[in-house]
Parts: structure tokens; sequence; C-alpha cells
């Protein structure tokens, strides 16, 4: 038998323990690798695990790469060897995160590799693109390799130099394919915050891949030694999967869109993506061929990967596949596309690390070549964000993100772990951004998927609601509530202490906030839009009054899709989406024409529509000719309300800025003004209580216009 040499052993320190374990821990041979004379004396279970892993493999391209050459050099050292990256680390004396010298071959990853003092106490990891990040779950060791080697700024950085900036579509020879390299699987999972990929202007990119609690680490997913994957941890949440490649095939409620467009929103995530994969390349291929004039073939295990396709067969042929053969008609765009096409196909994990990171980089790539082909690859069937609560590019999750937290008062329905606060506490304090919603925001078992209990909501008016003890729908409405209500805009008007129709310094417009449907469902009960003194309102819309009731009867709870089939039942002609605005129930009922107009059998959102239009037209004539100032509305830039300089009714995009707010109110335009914005912020009040809305338009169009203003219109009955 040879014998087995055996390295130093290498400190570990158990801190729980208070002391430090000596572990002896070996390399392979000289030779081939043979098996030991005897087992280790110290932790055998941990060597064995490793033995067999990648990390082991003195067979492996990682680690004889180098062998013709008699040493790894400085800028491969790092990963590719223990002694580079015991020098990356200082562990020999040297300078800290920098490699100083060439690394020996016939080395591998060792235990003393990862278990060193200066790794095991690592929180911090410097990428590519220069951002430093910050973990403390034991994964920094793992990040210093599993990270890449280029980025957006590597590229943009290149494009710089080459003054290409302002000509994407320009073939530069001096232009050449730009790697990410292997398994940048920290990349990925860190998505935006790393910029592993390569990240368009003027896009938003899905941040850190949050997953559930308890797997927000390497070591979470990947046994630590052996590398594989906790599959039975996996099967935890996930009831079909068995095997690793059952894996690919997981599809969870919050993707629930078609992201390739081939009208399978079932397949697997990993499913999704090399399909967009695929179209990708089409795109590559035919920008190529059209713009660059060079056709252009993709070989994934030669580097440098792309090369000229000289038969434009669109194969990558044998004789094709050399470096002198290389691609060299890249222009910025081509670039950048090809780069985003290797990022996703090199992290073979990537649909586990950052599925929505690596869907996003995929889209814009196959989008911004599309502007420049004549054939384009259709995109008008798929999807780059994920929907309603899971979208991480909307406003709703971005808007605190220069701030670097959300403040108490927005984060209940704005972070990840707002809700699960409030029910527990009562109250909110101040979080970090989160993506978006996750499973955890509604969900308290993830193995069983229950959901929290909230049996009563209370809303801005003080008032109490409910579905029912421990129903569902109770969550949704601690969100969609709105954020004011009668109360509050009469508390405002009291402190102002001025007549109905006279200016109140002070007196600021009060909104009702986003998609306060629960409080349009309640109606009354809730009093979310503002209830004139006198007037009497409906409470909650029981829809049918028997099986539709709730949010969840007509929304899907992830999505926020509207349940189509459930509108078919009785709304025959309901097809898709947009038909739900074309309903208006003619059978069995006394028909009213609410807004005058002739028309008694015309879509109930048409109605409301022409009453929400009255009510801006009655709302300009008494700011004019009340108050003396002319006022415009603009439903997308904040405080909504402007002063109209040039009086033309419309909010002129000079118009619209903070300095140039409406501030001359009076308690009656406020109200007015109020109930627009309701109306303006529940797209689905027509469905969520349209008896409730066609009161509130009415009352408010006869408070600034006067009885005549509303002499043409019915108000509905109670």
């Amino acid at each position: 038998m040879r014998k087995y040499h055996w390295l130093a052993v290498v400190g570990v320190l158990f801190l729980t323990a208070g002391f430090a374990l000596l572990v002896q821990t070996s390399v392979v041979a000289q030779d081939e690798p043979t098996e030991p004379l005897e087992d280790p004396p110290y932790l055998a279970q941990y060597y064995f695990a490793w033995v067999e892993s990648p990390h082991a493999d003195r067979t492996a391209e990682a680690f004889v790469h180098w062998d013709a050459e008699g040493e790894v050099p400085e800028s491969c050292a790092k990963c590719h060897s223990e002694p580079g990256y015991l020098d990356f680390m200082g562990e020999d004396g040297s300078e800290f995160g920098v490699v100083d010298a060439p690394a020996a071959i016939g080395t591998v990853v060792t235990c003393d590799t990862c278990h060193n003092p200066t790794a095991v106490s690592l929180t911090t990891v410097a990428f590519p693109s220069g951002v430093e990040i910050t973990d403390d779950g034991g994964s920094a060791r793992c990040m210093q390799c599993h990270q890449g080697r280029a980025s957006t700024d590597t590229v943009n950085a290149k494009l710089v130099e080459l003054n290409l900036v302002d000509d994407l579509d320009t073939v530069n020879p001096e232009l050449s394919f730009i790697n990410i390299h292997y398994y940048a699987a920290a990349a990925s999972l860190y998505g935006a915050e790393a910029r592993g990929g390569y990240q368009y202007d003027g896009q938003v990119y899905q941040m850190k891949n949050e997953h559930v609690p308890g797997y927000a680490t390497c070591a979470s997913c990947h046994e630590p030694h052996t590398l594989t994957l906790k599959v039975t941890e996996c099967a935890t949440c996930h009831e079909d999967v068995e095997t690793v490649e059952d894996l690919r095939f997981i599809r969870m409620e919050g993707s629930s869109v078609d992201y390739d467009g081939d009208g399978d929103d079932n397949e697997g995530i990993a499913e999704e993506i090399e399909t967009l994969q695929e179209m990708l390349y089409q795109a590559i291929q035919t920008y190529a061929r059209e713009v660059s004039g060079t056709p252009l073939v993709y070989d994934s295990h030669s580097h440098p990967y792309f090369f000229i396709d000289t038969n434009d067969n669109g194969e990558a042929d044998e004789d094709e596949i050399n470096s002198d053969n290389r691609y060299n008609a890249f222009t910025g765009n081509l670039l950048s596309a090809a780069y985003n096409y290797q990022v996703t196909l090199k992290d073979p994990g990537g649909y586990a690390h950052n599925p929505q990171y690596h869907i996003q980089l995929l889209f814009d790539s196959i989008a911004v070549l599309n502007e420049q082909i004549g054939d384009p690859v259709d995109l008008s069937t798929a999807s780059r964000n994920d929907p309603g609560h899971f979208n991480v590019t909307t406003e709703a999750f971005r808007h605190w993100d220069a701030d670097g937290e959300v403040p108490g008062t927005c984060a209940r329905c704005h972070t990840a772990e707002g809700l699960p606060v409030y029910l527990a506490n009562g109250v909110n304090i101040a979080e970090e951004p989160s993506n978006s919603l996750t499973c955890t925001t509604c969900h308290d078992s993830l193995s069983e998927f229950t959901l929290r209990v909230d049996n009563e909501v209370a809303f801005p008016s003080g008032s109490v609601v409910s579905f029912g003890e421990e129903d569902e729908n109770n969550l949704c409405l601690n969100c969609h509530q709105g954020r004011e209500s009668t109360v509050s805009v009469n508390n405002a008007i009291a402190r102002a202490g001025v007549g109905d129709d006279e200016v109140a310094e002070g007196l600021t417009f009060r909104n009702i906030h986003y998609f306060a449907a629960g409080a349009s469902l309640f109606g009354t009960e809730a009093r979310g839009a503002y209830e004139f003194e006198g007037k009497e309102y409906v409470g909650r819309n029981m829809h049918d009054g028997e099986e539709i009731l709730a949010c969840t009867d007509c929304h899907q709870p992830h999505s926020g899709e509207i349940r189509i089939n459930e509108c078919e039942d009785c709304h025959e002609e309901v097809l898709d989406p947009e038909d739900v605005r074309l309903i208006r129930v003619v059978e069995d009922i006394t028909l009213i024409d609410y807004d005058g107009d002739g028309n008694d059998t015309e879509p109930i959102a048409d109605e409301i529509d022409a009453l929400e239009s009255a009510l801006l037209t009655a709302l300009q004539a008494y700011a004019t000719n009340t108050i003396g100032t002319s006022i415009a509305y603009d439903s997308h830039s904040h405080p909504y309300w402007f002063i109209d300089s040039n009086g033309n009714g419309t909010a002129d995009p000079e118009e619209v800025n903070g300095d140039n707010r409406y501030a001359t109110w009076t308690p009656t335009l406020l109200r007015a003004a109020y109930n627009y914005q309701y109306v303006a912020k529940d797209p689905g009040a027509f469905a969520h209580n349209a008896d409730y809305i066609l009161q509130v338009l009415y009352d408010s169009i006869e408070a600034v216009g006067g009885a005549e203003a509303v002499a043409s219109y019915t108000r509905p009955p109670m």
C-alpha cells in the first residue's frame, strides 16, 4: 500500500464550547489518489464527505488547468489552489485581500482553505462590481470564489474606454467578449446588489433572493463538505421534490405568470429560464447577422465561447471552435447581451439562486436587441416581472431604496416583515426595504401553508370590520383599507376652524392612498370615502349574497389577478379581465340611468366614469370661481393637485412639481377632491361597491356644484 501524506493540523475554533479543537486534514498524494491506511483520527465524517466532493477533485480542470505552466497565476490562485486562498486571506503573513504570488500546482480546496481563522471570521465580500456586501451567516468564505469575475461595471468600463457609450450598435474590432466565469452563484443570489449580470439603465432588478427564513446562506441549501443539495429539506415545502432533478420543476404561487410566453405558466421556473435563454440566443444570432454583419455561434465548453459562424449554418462546427476564429464583430449591445447569456448559462443553479434576476437579464437583453433587428423575437406574451405582491419593480417596494429604510408608518404594507410585526404588536417600526412581499408575510407555516390569523381589522376611521372569525381575507384588509377616512378629513377641517367655503392656511390635501378596495367593499361600515353629513350610504357589498363575498373569491391571492372563471358563471360575456368592466346586471332589477345619458344598460363602470369626470369638472369650476385659483390633477404625481397656472384644465408638465402644489383649500374643495382621489385610486371600485362609489361621487358633485350640477343624475337608493 502506498503511504498517504498528512498535512499539519488545522485549528478550528468552536466558540460554543470555548476551546479549540485540532483537526487533521489531508491532501492527495503526489501520485494518483489512494486510500488512507487508517481513518483520520479527528472528525473523520467530514474528511470522507470532503474527499468525494468537487473541492477535492485533483483531476478537475479547475485544478489541473495550469499544470503545464507549473504554477497558478495570481489572478487565478485565490480560487484554484489552497495556498492562493490562504494568501488572499493573509494567512501567510501577507496583506489581506490580495494574492501576492503565484501558487504551486497540485493542491485543491482543503479544510484549511475554509477553516483558517480569517476565513471563519469573514463577514464581508467585495464583488467585481466594487460593491461590498456584508454576510454574517458563514457564506462570506464561499462567496469569495463563487462571485464571478466581471459585472455590469466591467462591461460599462470597456464601453467607456472604447468610446462606445453613445454608439452601441457599431462594430468595434477592439471589443472582445467579457466572461462572467463559472458558478457565480453569489452574484446570482445578490442580484441587483452585486450587479453580476449586465443591468440595463432605467430598469429595476431583483435584489438578493431571500427565499425563506432559515435558508439564506450557501450552507442552508448545500452540504458544506460534499456540496450536495439538501433535497430532503427542500421537500419540507416542495412536496413533489424527491431528487435533485425535481428541483428544476418547482413553481411557486408567487411566480404565476408566463415569463417565456409559451402559454404554460405551470412549468418549472428552470424551464422558463431555459426557453428565455433559447430566445436570447436566437436574438443574438439574428443581431450578429443583421447588424454586426458577421454570423455568430456559441460553444459553452470552449473559450472564448463565441465564434464566427463561417458557414452561417447556425451551429458551432468543430472547425469553427478555435481561438483564431473567435468572434470579432461585437457591438456594445451585442456584448452586453452575450455577457448576460453567459451569466445565466454558467450558473446552472440560477433558477434556485435568483430566478427572477435571471429572467430579467434575459428579457431585457432580448428587448434591446429586438429594437435593431428586422425579425424580432416575440415577447408579446412573455413577462419580465413577478405578479402583484411579488413584483420587485413597483414603486410600492422601491420608493424607499435611496433612504435605506421604510418608515414605520409605511412598513406594514410595503415590507415583507411589516404585516407579521403589526399582527404581533399592533404597531410597526422602520424596516429595511424589501424586494416585495414574501410567503412568510401571510403564511405562518411554510410546511403546512397555514395563514396568519386576524379576526378583526381596524380601519383608519376607527371602525372595526371582519369577514368572519379566522377568515383569510381579513389579512387583505390590513393593507387594502386606505390611510384616511371621513373621520380624518373632518379632523383636519376642524383644526382649520374655517367655514365651508373659506380658504384655510395650513389645510392640505388628504390622500386616501392606493387600492383601498377593502374600504370600498365595506362601504359605510368602514367610512373610507368622505361621507357627507345628513346623507345615508350603503354598507358592505354582498355581491351575489352567497358565494362571492370576499377578496379571494374574486382575486388570486398571490398575483391579485381576477378569477375570470368565477365571473363567467354569472356573466357569460366575460372572457378576459378587460371584459369585467363591461358588466351591467340587467335582470330582475330596476334599471337606473345614474349619469343621465339616456343609457341605463351601459356597464356600471361607464356610469362611474361619467360621474367621476363630472366631479373633476365641478371641482375645477369651484376652484376657479369660488377660490380664484384654478386647479389641475395628475394621478401619478404626489401631491396630485396642482395650480393650473394657464387655466387650461390640464396638469401640464411644468405645473406638476412640489413647488406648484395646490395650497388654497377650502373644506368644501377638500372633501370633494378627497373623494375624487378615492375613486381614482380604487380602479376596481365598480366591482367592489358600485352603489357606494356612485353615492359619494353624486354627493361630492352636489357639494361643489350645487343642486343644478346633479340635476340630470340619479343617486343610488339605499
